[in-house]
């Protein structure tokens, strides 16, 4: 039988570390909307973060790859993991909170385990998994409302764009473990945002018009750390994670990210979320804690994983 990838400890200090910086990109992307439309800031975020990536392989001396086949992968990777995502993200957030946009991107780890099982076969999914999995799809219903199921508007079309994000993140994570093997994590990373580059620069121009002038130093901090922090730097952490976690248990990461959204938006902007949201996040986390495996285990076998 094939050998589970499992997350240990490296994994899940970096795991964490990467919830920090990617909580913060909620709040980043309601800073910037407050100035920039949703194509323009998509844009400028994997724009900058092509250019910072490639200016650190350059400066490595990292080998570029040149088959074809690759590039078409960094490409298709670059509209399931940036272009769309993102743009879901940053529309939906237009009507609802930071907080509550999180919790529902929260649903790529439910939907990543579910993508990974059947993609691979040392990520199936077991009796565990798929009770963890069970628990953080209720988890989304309670955070949506069942008034979101017979009542379209704006907000739960939005709630709706957040979970298609989340959707095209668990499909690219599954895409990424294979297409990055054998290629280094940063050269896959710049190669991945040069393909978001390439599409979302001319969706810009044909949706926002020519580009406008951003005036707020506000505006230009928060792109920034989009394109700095959240992009070039995360998908450095995010690509030696798939490599040694796998894709599944790399999604786990967006679990994480919800608790830090939700105290950056409250304490930035006041953000006062339902008490179905907090509800609906508790069972996401038990399903994660299950996924995760640590509570179903004895305290011997747990002491037996620290001994060397």
């Amino acid at each position: 039988m094939t050998d589970q990838k499992t997350i240990g400890l490296l994994g899940w200090t970096e795991m964490g570390l990467l919830s920090l910086i990617w909580g913060g990109s909620f709040l980043a992307n309601r800073i910037a909307l407050e100035e920039a439309p949703v194509a323009t800031t998509v844009a400028l975020r994997v724009l900058g973060a092509a250019l910072v990536l490639w200016l650190v392989v350059w400066a490595r001396g990292l080998a570029v790859p040149r088959p074809g086949r690759i590039w078409g992968a960094f490409l298709l990777l670059g509209l399931l993991n940036n272009a769309l995502p993102f743009s879901l993200i940053v529309w939906g957030q237009q009507s609802i909170e930071s907080g509550l946009a999180a919790i529902l991107n929260a649903s790529t780890a439910i939907l990543g385990v579910l993508v990974a099982a059947v993609a691979f076969r040392d990520e199936r999914l077991t009796a565990q998994k798929g009770s963890g999995v069970a628990l953080g799809f209720l988890g989304v219903i309670v955070v949506i409302g069942p008034g979101a199921l017979h009542d379209v508007d704006v907000t739960s079309l939005s709630q709706m764009a957040i979970i298609g994000a989340a959707l095209s993140y668990a499909v690219s994570g599954a895409l990424g473990r294979v297409a990055s093997r054998g290629v280094e994590p940063l050269v896959a990373a710049a190669g991945m945002v040069t393909g978001s580059s390439l599409i979302m620069l001319p969706a810009a121009l044909m949706i926002d018009g020519p580009p406008v002038t951003l005036r707020s130093p506000s505006t230009w901090a928060a792109i920034g750390y989009l394109a700095v922090f959240c992009s070039a730097l995360a998908y450095l952490l995010f690509y030696r994670l798939l490599r040694r976690v796998g894709a599944g248990n790399t999604s786990l990461v967006t679990l994480m990210i919800a608790p830090v959204a939700i105290l950056l938006g409250a304490l930035v902007y006041g953000e006062d979320l339902p008490l179905r949201a907090y509800g609906g996040f508790a069972l996401l986390a038990l399903g994660l804690a299950i996924l995760d495996g640590r509570l179903a285990r004895r305290p011997a076998d747990t002491l037996k994983e620290r001994l060397p």
